[in-house]
C-alpha cells in the first residue's frame, strides 16, 4: 500500500550552509582587496624602482647638503634671501642715496659713517632695525627714525643732543651734552666757544648751572671755567682770575646777589680777588693783592 504525503506535495530541501571557517585559520595574503591597491599604485604613478631610485637621490642630496652646512641651515637661507636681493638689485632696488635730517653738518658725517650704508647696496635685504641701533648707536644722536623709500633711498630722521659744554676731568678734554652723556665722536678742540667745566661730577651737574650762568652775559663772557668742588658746589674761575664761590644748594639766589652787586658797583669790570657768595645772609669780598694792569701805584712808584 503506497505510502500516503501528508501536507501536500514535499518541497525541494533547501542546501545545508557551510560551517563557518575557523578564526584560528589565517587568511591568505592574496585576500587583499586587488582593487585598492592597484588604485594606490595608479595613483603614485611610479615604478617600484624608480619611486627607490628617487627616495635614494633625495637622501644623497640631503647628506650632501647636510655635510656641506655643518647643519647650518640658517646660512643656507641667508645665502638665497642674498640672492633675491641681488636679483631685485639688478632691476634698480639698489641704494643711490641717503638724506639725513635733525642732525648738524659736524653730526652727519658720524652718523653716515655709523650706519655702515654704501653705494649700490641692495635696499631690499636692509636690515632697518641693526641700522637704527647703529645710529642710535652716535654719540650725537638721541633718538633715531629710519624709513626705506623704495627703489634707492634711505630717510634717517634725528633728534640731535647739542653740545653743552667741554669737560675736563683726569687730564682729558670731553665734549658733554645738557644730561652728561660725553659725545664721543665730537673733538673737544673744535668746540672752544663751549665752556669749560673742571672736576668730578662736573659733567653730571653742568645741565644745572650752565643755563642760569648763559643767562648772564656779562657773567658769561668773563667766564674762564666752572670748577667741581668736592662735587656739592661750584667756583667759578674768570679770565682775569678772579673766583666766585657759589654755595652747595640756591645757586640762583647767590648769582642774583652777584647781580645786584655789579649792578651798584660794576663790580665785575673792577676785578678782585675773591667773591664769597656762600653765606645768603653775607657776601664776602677780598681785594686784588696785586695792582692790576693800567692801575695807579701808590706814591707814583
Amino acid at each position: 500500500m503506497p505510502a500516503a504525503v501528508r501536507g501536500g506535495p514535499r518541497k525541494p530541501a533547501r542546501p545545508r550552509a557551510e560551517a563557518p571557517a575557523s578564526p584560528n585559520k589565517a587568511r591568505p595574503a592574496q585576500q587583499q582587496p586587488a582593487g585598492k591597491l592597484h588604485a594606490a599604485r595608479g595613483g603614485v604613478g611610479v615604478s617600484p624602482g624608480l619611486a627607490l631610485g628617487v627616495a635614494g637621490g633625495a637622501l644623497a642630496l640631503a647628506l650632501v647638503v647636510t655635510l656641506a652646512t655643518g647643519h647650518r641651515a640658517e646660512r643656507l637661507g641667508q645665502a638665497m634671501v642674498h640672492g633675491v636681493d641681488g636679483e631685485f638689485a639688478n632691476l634698480g632696488f639698489k641704494l643711490k642715496a641717503v638724506h639725513v635730517t635733525g642732525a648738524s653738518a659736524t653730526a652727519q658725517a658720524d652718523i653716515l659713517k655709523a650706519s655702515g650704508l654704501y653705494q649700490d647696496q641692495p635696499t631690499l635685504g636692509m636690515d632697518l632695525v641693526d641700522l637704527k641701533s647703529r645710529v642710535e648707536g652716535v654719540g650725537w644722536v638721541k633718538s633715531a627714525k629710519v624709513v626705506r623709500l623704495l627703489p634707492d633711498t634711505v630717510m634717517i630722521a634725528v633728534e640731535e643732543r647739542p653740545a653743552l659744554a667741554v669737560w675736563q676731568h683726569s687730564g682729558r678734554l670731553k665734549v658733554i651734552d645738557a644730561e652728561g652723556r660725553i659725545i664721543r665722536e665730537a673733538d673737544a678742540a673744535r668746540f672752544p666757544h663751549l665752556p669749560l667745566v673742571v672736576g668730578q661730577g662736573a659733567d653730571q651737574a653742568a645741565g644745572n648751572i650752565l643755563p642760569a650762568v648763559n643767562a648772564r652775559p656779562r657773567l658769561r663772557d668773563r667766564l674762564e671755567a666752572l670748577v667741581r668742588v668736592d662735587d656739592r658746589r661750584w667756583d667759578l674761575r674768570l679770565k682775569d682770575g678772579s673766583l666766585i664761590q657759589l654755595p652747595a644748594i640756591d645757586e640762583e639766589s647767590a648769582l642774583i646777589q652777584l647781580d645786584q652787586l655789579d649792578q651798584r658797583q660794576r663790580i665785575l669790570d673792577l676785578g678782585f680777588a675773591r667773591i664769597d657768595l656762600r653765606d645768603p645772609e653775607m657776601v664776602a669780598i677780598r681785594p686784588r693783592d696785586t695792582v692790576l694792569p693800567g692801575q695807579p701805584v701808590a706814591n707814583g712808584a
